[in-house]
């Protein structure tokens, strides 16, 4: 449903299309914010770090998404935003989005539930963040996407997306393997 509203919602702006392998940088904190970008493909992700350098996830994207949507009304980028996949965005002038918003109710109402959406998945980060083991928060994820796992490597970013560990993510996984297995010997 995001990636119809997305698409729908910039439809009367001319875009760049842009691409990243893993591991490359959209913009860094601290850049101007001259683009808005919509994921088309891949998987980026929006990154502060701590004083301790850990990496605190606050979004990771899919195709559809609006990345750093809250740009549009700053001067400069927060955080960072990485691929995490090889990954592809359209990019859009941040001057001609700020333009509709001033001008064009259809665009403002467009723009109002992408945000009203973002806001949503915003919150179902808060209650991730507020689960305590690693499991609940595991089950959590795991609820919200339909049960599927990322790549095995892509765990190391999961264990980042649920604030937790990457060995104890590992742990965990281990666990469940452990009783299944003992769960499929039992039956």
């Amino acid at each position: 449903m995001m990636a119809v509203m997305s698409a729908e919602l910039f439809t009367k702006l001319p875009s760049i299309e842009r691409t990243y392998a893993p591991g490359a940088t959209v913009f860094h904190r601290g850049d101007p914010v001259e683009r808005l970008h919509v994921v088309k493909s891949g998987a980026i992700r929006l990154v502060r770090h701590g004083s301790d350098g850990h990496p605190v996830v606050l979004q990771r994207t899919s195709p559809g998404d609006i990345l750093a949507e809250a740009s549009v009304f700053s001067a400069h980028y927060h955080c960072d935003a990485i691929a995490l996949t090889d990954s592809a965005t359209a990019a859009f002038t941040v001057s001609d989005i700020r333009r509709l918003l001033d001008g064009d109710t259809a665009f403002c109402r467009a723009w109002a539930a992408a945000m009203s959406h973002q806001l949503q998945a915003a919150r179902r980060r808060a209650e991730l963040m507020a689960l305590r083991t690693v499991s609940e928060r595991l089950d959590f994820w795991l609820v919200w996407n339909e049960g599927g796992m990322p790549d095995k490597g892509l765990w190391k970013n999961l264990a980042e997306e649920i604030a937790v560990s990457p060995e104890a993510l590992y742990r965990e996984l281990s666990a469940r393997g452990k009783r299944s297995s003992s769960n499929r010997q039992s039956a």
